[in-house]
Parts: structure tokens; C-alpha cells; sequence
């Protein structure tokens, strides 16, 4: 059957004829979609903040078996044995940051209540490994001193992290001095301080973890086999990004499972409202049929126009969803990393593959909620039709 032989426009012409029921309709579906792509963005927002991350040409470097820099433990003398490996960049000293990594607890400014926040002890080197992050006020904490400087996120959301304000853990007091974008990455949800102080004043005879730059990032694998099979290092190192995306697989995992049961859930109420417009829909226009069927259309046809008329209607609502869940680009959402169990914030995300998957779920919903009230529109008979007119 061609399409030019269904009669498209007079279904879409009906659509408009009956504005308050099509914008009623396109509302619940719209609602449907909403939840659908708020629950992509969520989980894009979040895989996109913590693979940023990362840096292309680094290293991480944790005990084997660990999944998180607070739980791994490196000897002094390990840390300088990777440091010292051949595919490891360096200029006067190794490229390589000897990093400590604590979870503190400070009070949030919303809430009052506490929260758990990531403080990363590292060096000069460790900043510049890290090309995403600059600083946006302030300075850089001073080497050997107590000083520290907090991610923008961080500064935002928690008490005291302002420039020129203080934190206190460890039994002493921490002045902020520095302020610093970490590029939408997770950076800036972090405190960071000296490498050595901080190991110190949590009385750390080792380091959570070793960050080093490659000569090239091709020898990541050769790197990761060598401290693997090293003896001396019961140690396992993974791509930056790699090791950042892992942190995301707990929480991205329980935003999709709780978001997709929302949205199968609102589905189900949208597809019996699509359903019930298209059955009114054929009920007050069995007359109309009956000409078409007079007109010589055939029932594929008068099938196909109901069920296209169906498909325009989810995709109005699908449109609206989407113009919706685009607003939520705006926020900025945080909670615990289950991984870590650490404050992280990071925001929405809309890609043009959300944007194809909450389309296409749109018109499988008007394709479901269309198919019963159009197959019925096609059974019915030119006589019948006529005599209802």
C-alpha cells in the first residue's frame, strides 16, 4: 500500500480539529518522556563528569583488588619503583604525583547535615597532570604548609570552603586559600591539599595512589602488564578514564533501574490514554470512514491513517518531553557516589542519542496506544458506517 493512497492529511487534520483532547493527551505522553530523557540525561550527566575525569595519557595506579583510592595502600618505596618504570614521561623528575586520598565529613550549607567530601593530598605535579582544572580565585595551597584549596562544587554546597574560609578536621584548622574549576569533572567536588601534610596529619605511612603521565598513551596496556608482573608491585594500574567510568557503575546502574521503573509505570497510564482518545476517536467518526471506504480507500489504509494519526500524537508529546527535560540542563544535582561514598556533583546531560531513544519510545507508545482503536476504524464496514451517518 503507498502512502499517497492513505489519507495522512485528513488524519492530521483531526488532530487540530480536536485541540483540547490532542493537547491533553500529548501532556501524559509528554509527562512519559520527560522521566525517560531526565533519566538518560541523569545517567549521561554523571558517566560524563566522572570519564572527564580523566586524562587520556594518565595512569592510576591502587592496590590489586581495589576499587576506590580511599581503600588502596602504596609503600613509599613502590611508589617510587613505578615512578621509576620506562614508559613513565618526565622532565627533571618522573611525571608522577604520590597522591593521598581521605574522606572528611563537613556540614552542607542546605541541610545543615553532614556529608562525606573526598580531600586529595597531592604536589605540583599532581595539579599539572590534571590539564582540566585551573584556578578561578585565590591561589595555590603553599608546599609544607596546612593550606588547601577546594573544587567549585565543593565551595558551592559545602560550610566553610568559600575562599578565605576555613575547615577543621585532622585537629587543626585548614585555611581555603584557592578556589579552582575542575571542568565539569569530578575534581571539583574534591579538597585538595599538600601531599605530605596531609599524609601526615592523618598519620599515613603510605599513599592511596600513584598518578603518572605516559610517554604515550599507546603504552598504556605495556604499562599495566608491567606493574602487574612486577614482583615487587602488588599493584594494578588502569587508564585514568578508565578507572573515573568505574566509579560511575553503581550509581548509573540504580539511576537507570529506579528511572526506567518510573517510566515503565507513567507508560502504561500514557498508552491507555493514547488508547482511549484514538477509540473516541473512531467512535465519532465511523461516518468519515464510511466515506473514505466509499472513496475507495482500502482498510490497510484507513489502518495505516489511524495509526499515523496515533504516531503524530506521541510525537507532539515526545516533542514537549523533550523541550521539558532540556530545561533540567540547568541543574546541578548531588548526591553519594556509592563507590566511594562521597559527595558528587554533576548535572544533566541531553546528546542527540537521548534525543533519538526518547523519539523512538514516543512512537512505540503511540504505535501500542494507536494499534487496537486503528485496526478497529479499518474492520468497519462501508454499510455500517453509512447507516451511522
Amino acid at each position: 500500500m503507498a502512502w499517497s493512497a492513505i489519507p495522512i492529511q485528513y488524519s492530521l487534520r483531526n488532530l487540530w480539529v480536536r485541540k483540547t483532547t490532542t493537547l491533553l493527551t500529548a501532556l501524559g505522553m509528554a509527562l512519559v518522556v520527560y522521566v525517560f530523557a531526565a533519566v538518560l540525561m541523569l545517567e549521561a550527566g554523571l558517566r560524563n563528569t566522572l570519564v572527564n575525569t580523566g586524562e587520556p595519557d594518565n595512569m592510576v595506579v591502587t592496590r590489586q583488588g581495589t576499587a576506590t583510592e580511599v581503600q588502596s595502600s602504596i609503600d613509599p618505596l613502590q611508589a617510587s619503583i613505578v615512578a621509576s618504570l620506562p614508559e613513565v614521561a618526565s622532565r627533571i623528575e618522573p611525571l608522577a604525583s604520590y597522591e593521598t586520598v581521605v574522606l572528611i565529613n563537613l556540614d552542607k550549607r542546605d541541610t545543615g547535615r553532614p556529608s562525606n567530601l573526598v580531600i586529595r593530598g597531592l604536589n605540583e605535579a599532581g595539579r599539572e597532570l590534571r590539564r582540566q582544572v585551573r584556578l578561578v580565585s585565590g591561589r595555590a595551597p603553599r608546599p609544607g604548609t596546612d593550606e588547601v584549596m577546594a573544587g567549585l562544587a565543593a565551595s558551592r554546597q559545602f560550610v566553610g570552603l568559600e575562599l578565605g574560609g576555613s575547615v577543621r578536621f585532622a585537629g587543626r584548622d585548614w585555611p581555603v586559600v584557592g578556589v579552582f574549576d575542575g571542568g565539569g569533572s569530578g575534581f571539583d567536588s574534591e579538597l585538595w591539599a599538600d601531599a605530605d601534610v596531609l599524609r601526615q596529619s592523618f598519620r599515613r605511612a603510605s599513599y592511596s595512589s600513584v598518578i603518572v603521565r605516559l610517554l604515550d598513551p599507546a603504552q598504556a596496556q605495556a604499562f599495566a602488564d608491567r606493574v602487574r608482573e612486577d614482583p615487587r608491585l602488588p599493584l594494578q594500574a588502569k587508564s585514568e578514564r578508565e578507572f573515573y567510568a568505574e566509579q560511575s557503575e553503581t550509581l548509573s546502574r540504580f539511576i537507570k533501574i529506579l528511572g526506567l521503573t518510573l517510566t515503565v509505570i507513567f507508560s502504561i497510564g500514557a498508552v491507555i490514554g493514547a488508547t482511549i482518545t484514538m477509540q473516541s476517536a473512531v467512535a465519532t467518526r465511523v461516518a468519515e470512514i464510511g466515506t473514505l471506504r466509499a472513496l475507495g480507500f482500502a482498510r490497510q489504509a484507513i489502518l495505516l491513517a489511524f495509526l499515523a494519526e496515533a504516531i503524530a500524537l506521541s510525537l507532539v508529546g515526545g516533542a514537549i518531553g523533550l523541550g521539558l527535560a532540556s530545561l533540567m540542563q540547568a541543574i546541578e544535582f548531588s548526591t553519594t557516589n556509592f563507590q566511594s561514598f562521597s559527595e558528587l556533583s554533576f548535572g544533566f546531560l541531553l546528546t542527540p542519542s537521548i534525543v533519538i531513544q526518547a523519539l523512538v519510545f514516543s512512537i512505540f507508545m503511540g504505535t501500542v496506544g494507536g494499534m487496537l482503536p486503528a485496526i478497529r476504524a479499518s474492520r468497519i464496514a462501508i454499510v455500517e458506517a453509512l447507516r451511522a451517518a
